[in-house]
């Protein structure tokens, strides 16, 4: 009886069913139109056609570069500035993948504040902030290339900050523009911006997806599996930007599904994630360098302990995109 029930079981199997692999990758966020292409790639299959079973993890108090580097997830998605930071201060994890393909954040202020016109300007006015030195980096480096001095001051208020700035309480604030620059204007917001690598911060890529060393070189057809079909969600989103909106309002829990439409449009229109004949999710080497060594010499980037790093000259070893080839 035991060996028919074993032959029924193996009779009944879809013809052509396999075992799927598990893959987890770790969020830096909650859901949102930066994590399209995961949620493509899950709902159109390229996933399940890669013979995987992919989850994304829920964002949590961890920072996604400390899930990976821990070994709790099998990928992450991160910022430049995460993955950066985590990078210098001797985590092992390579980045695989940048989603944008320029710079979409933005200094942004109420086009009511006569008293702003250039970044010079910003001396003297208050910032709502978000904890991070590479905040003031970027603000003092736009201040000072437009011959200002960079004293302002600081109120730390998180995602508050956009509420402050929309009631007059306070005078600036960074935005992205795909996300709060979209749902300023659903809101009816008149806020202008500056644009950083306007005056002096390198434009730069984001949202990267990683893995560890050990992962890339001990489960390579798994990164190889899990990055192709990645790349296929990104591109079909890029293409489908109204479907691909679509998929993730059906996959989340956004209490404004019309934010999540209109900021796919504006990544569409905007060629965020897809430009021109550049691979979709290509870093590009020269503006990764860039970038570091300006978090570098800024003293943003930090050692293990919080010790001061000096530019190593050479970080082309801290991504990996030979997947994209094979």
């Amino acid at each position: 009886m035991k060996l028919l029930s074993i032959l029924a079981t193996c009779l009944a199997l879809p013809a052509g069913a396999q075992a799927q692999e598990s893959v987890t990758i770790a969020l830096d966020w909650t859901l949102n139109t930066n994590h399209i292409g995961l949620v493509v790639a899950q709902e159109k299959g390229f996933y399940e056609d890669a013979g995987l079973e992919v989850e994304l993890l829920p964002y949590s108090d961890s920072a996604s570069t400390a899930v990976l580097a821990s070994g709790a997830a099998d990928f992450a998605y991160m910022t430049s500035l995460g993955f950066m930071s985590a990078k210098a201060a001797g985590a092992d994890i390579v980045a695989l993948w940048a989603t944008m393909q320029r710079e979409n954040g933005r200094l942004v202020f109420n086009a009511s504040n006569t008293a702003i016109t250039r970044p010079a300007d910003l001396e003297g006015k208050t910032y709502a902030g978000f904890g991070s030195a590479w905040e003031d980096a970027l603000i003092t480096t736009m201040i000072e290339a437009d011959g200002g001095t960079a004293a302002y001051d600081t109120v730390t208020m998180g995602t508050g900050a956009y509420e402050a700035l929309a009631s007059g309480a306070v005078d600036f604030t960074l935005e992205v523009a795909t996300w709060e620059g979209v749902n300023g204007e659903l809101l009816g917001r008149d806020q202008k911006h500056f644009t950083y690598a306007d005056y002096g911060v390198p434009d730069q890529q984001n949202g990267y997806i990683g893995t560890t060393s050990e992962s890339l070189a001990q489960n390579r057809e798994k990164v190889i599996a899990f990055m192709a079909a990645t790349q296929q969600g990104y591109a079909w989103a890029a293409d489908h930007p109204a479907e691909a909106a679509d998929l993730l309002i059906g996959s989340g829990d956004f209490q404004n599904p019309e934010l999540v439409r209109g900021s796919m449009d504006a990544l569409a229109k905007g060629a965020y994630i897809k430009a021109g004949d550049t691979p979709v999710g290509k870093i590009d080497p020269e503006r990764f360098a860039t970038m570091a060594r300006f978090l570098f010499e800024s003293g943003v980037l930090k050692g293990a302990g919080c010790t001061t790093l000096e530019w190593p000259g050479d970080v082309t070893n801290w991504f990996d995109q030979s997947w994209m080839s094979e």
